[in-house]
Order: C-alpha cells, then structure tokens, then sequence
C-alpha cells in the first residue's frame, strides 16, 4: 500500500512531466533479432533460431532517460558514442520520445551495441560490439563541459554507470560536487564495487549483488546475513555523506536504508520474464519522486511498483505512465477520495486506462440523497465496461434543474459517497446545462442512462455514435427516486 498515495498520483499526474532530469552514463544502442527454434544445427550442438523480428531501442544510459521520458519528464542524456551509424540510430530512437542528447562521440570508440537473440521467450545468445580502453582526458574534459552546460537548468542529476568508461572517480566527484552546490538530488546506479567515487550523492541504488560487492571491500570480510549487511550499510550512508541508501533486494523487495532507520517494502508477487531493465526503471521513478517531493519511502514503493512491472516484460523495455498509474488502481479503490478528480486529472486517468486496453463507460446525473434506484444504475453500467465514470452536476446546475431548495446534498459530499461505490472508478462535477462538453473531452465507448430514456433523447447519444461507441439504457427499480425521498421526509408520502 503507496503510504502519501494521494501526494504520489498529484506527482505522477502534474508534478512529473514539468520536471527535467539529466541523465550522464554509459549509453548504448540495444539490438534484438527473435524468432522460433524448432531443431538443433547439423553444424553444431546449438539451437536453430529462425528470425522472425528484429529492433532496436535505447539501452544502458539511454533506457534510464528512455524510462523517464515515457512518465513525462524531460530529459538531457549526455555520453559517450562513436559518430557513428549506431549513434545516428540510438538518436533517432531519442528524438522519437522527445529526448534532448548531447553526445561526446570519437570514432576511434564505437558507440556500445548489444545484439540478444531470442527463441521465443528466452535469450539464446548476447553480442557485444564495444570498446573499453580509457578514453584520451581530453573527451573527459568535453563530457564534464558538456554537463556544465545543462545543469543549471535540470531538477536533478541522475549517473548510470554501467563500467564502460564514462563514471570514473575523477567525473562522479566533480558532478556529485557540482549537483549538491546547486541543492538538486543526484542519484546513482553503481557498477564499482568501491562505492567511495559516489560520495556526497543522494543516494545510490545497488542492487543485492553491487551491495554485497562494496560492502565486502569495505569491511574485508563476508558479512553474511541481510540484516547484517543492511546494518553495514547504515556505515556505508555516513562514511560516504549520503542521504540515505536504496537497495534492491531481489524477491525480499527494496531497503531504504538511512543512518538511523532500516524499512523494508516487500517485492509483489509476479511472473517474472526478464529482470533486464528493471534497475534503470527503479532509480528513474526514485529520480522523479524525489525531485516533485515525495518522501524517501513512499519513493521506493513507486520504484518498486515499477520494477515489478518491468520484469514482467520480456527485454529491456521501459514504464509507462499509464503502466504505473493502472498499478496504483488498487491503493486508489482504498482511498474513495482519490476518485473524486478535475476534469484534467480525468482525462490523465482516461488515457491510463485505454493504453492498458480498458473499456470506459460515462452516466451522469444530480445523484442528490443517493438510493438503491442510484445504485442499481451504477452497478449495472459498470457491467458494460471496465471502468466507469460518473459525471455529477454541480451545485448551481441543480438549482438551475430542481429548483432553489435543491440539491439537499451539495456536490463535494455527493462526489465523495458516490466515490466511495466499489462499482465507481472516477467521479467529476460538471457546470454546464448538460454533459455534452465532458464527454466530448472524455469520449467513452459506453454512455449510460437509466430509467425513461431512449436513445434519441439522450444527450451525446449522436457523438458517441461518431466514434464507434455505444448507448446503453438499464432499467430502474421503480418506486424509487430522490423526489420521493424528500416528499416521505416531509410526511407527504
């Protein structure tokens, strides 16, 4: 359960994507061919791969600045790369998700590629096209120029060293420094097991193996148990002046380990196919979480959230919004409020569902002094779809419907008991003399309505037609309405 959840969708929905985050790292062009096996080579004791696919995406460096970019923000990826056709297609893959790249190419270094072939499923084989010499001090030299450059106008700084070169000591200090002068967080994702070249960072985000790895080379010894190592991890927090210590730690979950606190978020049960990925995908979430101002825990939650989406895909492919903000359906059912939303926030909540393959039903009304009549209208739309959306009228339009004593209930608590329905997954208040405005913005597939209508008399019914969508009429329990409620109260009924 995401512990600030209404403080988390706030940041994921409007916080987000007025951020801009530079990324610096090892950046690479990652290639995929898959296709079927179905024999063993005559030539050899391999697996025939019959190729049947092939693509290309962004990868090390560039899948984090992939990854943040695909949950709104804004991003500066600044690396090494070779002036080459591999650079020309990793930037052409950037320029696609709105990426702004500031490369320092050579073409005595190619740009890293990784070439994974696939039967099906399952990775067969992994070519690596790279060279990792040190580079001449003077592209060092043009790569920290480069940052200084961009830094200024970042919310944050996040290094991915995937120990091809770019995150020496000597640039890690110098931008960790530079970062902290301006008061932005700077996370890393550590690959050197001497975690003293991160010093001064926000945070750093090992995983179980990178912690072991600096841990052991700090203590000279094999800690041995988890709660050990997390405790030598509090000593690796203060030594290196860190905020505080992210660690993921494999099915246990995430620690969040600062100088006097241990917490744990447990990892979600999942079918996992692949856990490429999933570190790039964490420390981009804990990037944005803590630059829009969310605590350090409920930041691990989102990038735990996140991870355990990732590993469910096969290859290294990025979050989406959508992805995260369909994930957190359960902790909003827990918290009716955060049903009640504007109609920005509405139409944020919209696209989530559709690009995760939702159907979206609309039925509005005043719903003043709710009753079984109510809910079986509500119950009943929701069958026709999966999610439904139900539109109130706002306080002045009921006047303007039902007369100066009217509503009895006013909008914000009508809002909030309708939110509150299991069958309900958005509540928005409309002003206008009808819905026709909201559903145009909103475009369900189903629009309902309940009772005396047909289809003709039902405002939107000709729009919804226009966009392939349907009108559904369910009946009502008679004998059942709001005006009668209120007569009965009165002692006229």
């Amino acid at each position: 359960m995401i512990e600030q959840i209404h403080a988390a969708l706030d940041c994921i929905e409007h916080s987000w994507p007025r951020l801009r985050v530079l990324v610096l790292g090892d950046v690479m062009l990652d290639r995929y061919i898959r296709g079927d096996v179905a024999r063993i080579s005559p030539e050899a004791p391999v697996p025939v791969v019959r190729a049947t696919h092939q693509n290309e995406q962004p990868g090390g460096a560039a899948n984090v600045a992939l990854n943040l970019a695909r949950l709104g923000a804004q991003v500066t990826l600044i690396g090494f790369t070779g002036g080459d056709d591999n650079e020309r297609a990793l930037t052409a893959q950037l320029v696609r998700d709105g990426i702004q790249s500031d490369f320092v190419a050579d073409p005595a270094f190619p740009t890293i590629t990784k070439l994974r072939i696939l039967g099906g499923s399952q990775q067969m084989l992994r070519l690596d096209s790279e060279r990792l010499d040190p580079r001449p001090a003077d592209q060092a030299a043009r790569l920290l120029e480069t940052v200084e450059r961009h830094l200024d106008a970042c919310h944050a700084v996040v290094l991915s060293d995937y120990a091809k070169g770019v995150l020496t000591p000597e640039t890690c200090q110098t931008v960790l420094r530079a970062a902290r002068r301006r008061g932005i967080p700077a996370l890393v994702d550590p690959k050197s097991a001497d975690f003293s070249r991160y010093r001064g960072a926000t945070t750093l985000c090992p995983n179980l193996g990178e912690l072991t790895a600096a841990i052991r080379l700090m203590a000279h010894d094999d800690i041995g148990s988890l709660d050990r190592m997390l405790i030598a991890g509090q000593r690796l927090v203060a030594n290196l002046e860190l905020d505080f210590l992210t660690a993921t730690l494999s099915e246990k979950g995430i620690a969040l380990v600062s100088r006097d606190s241990i917490r744990i978020d447990p990892a979600k049960a999942r079918q996992v196919f692949d856990v490429s990925g999933a570190g790039d995908t964490s420390i981009a979430v804990m990037a944005l979480s803590l630059t829009s101002g969310l605590d350090p825990f409920t930041s691990i939650q989102l990038a735990n959230l996140a991870a355990g989406i990732v590993v469910g895909k096969v290859g290294t492919v990025p979050i989406e919004r959508h992805e995260l903000l369909g994930a957190l359906s359960p902790s909003i059912s827990l918290h009716a409020e955060e049903k009640v939303v504007s109609r920005s926030e509405l139409q944020t909540r919209v696209a989530s569902w559709r690009a995760n393959g939702e159907r979206v039903a609309f039925t509005n009304g005043c719903f003043d002094l709710l009753h079984i009549g109510h809910i079986t209208v509500l119950e009943q739309s929701r069958l026709t779809a999966d999610r439904l959306i139900v539109a109130i009228n706002s306080d002045d339009s009921v006047r303007r419907l039902k007369g100066p004593t009217r509503p009895i209930v006013g909008e914000r608590e009508r809002a909030r008991v309708l939110s509150a329905l299991g069958c309900v997954d958005a509540v928005t208040v409309f002003d206008e003399p009808t819905p026709l405005e909201l559903i145009l913005t909103v475009r369900p597939d189903i629009l309902v309505k309940g009772g005396d209508y047909n289809i003709e008399t039902v405002v939107g019914a000709a729009e919804i037609a226009s966009w392939g969508g349907q009108v559904r009429i369910v009946p009502i329990v008679e004998g059942h309405s709001t005006t009668r409620l209120i007569e009965r109260g009165a002692g006229r009924a």
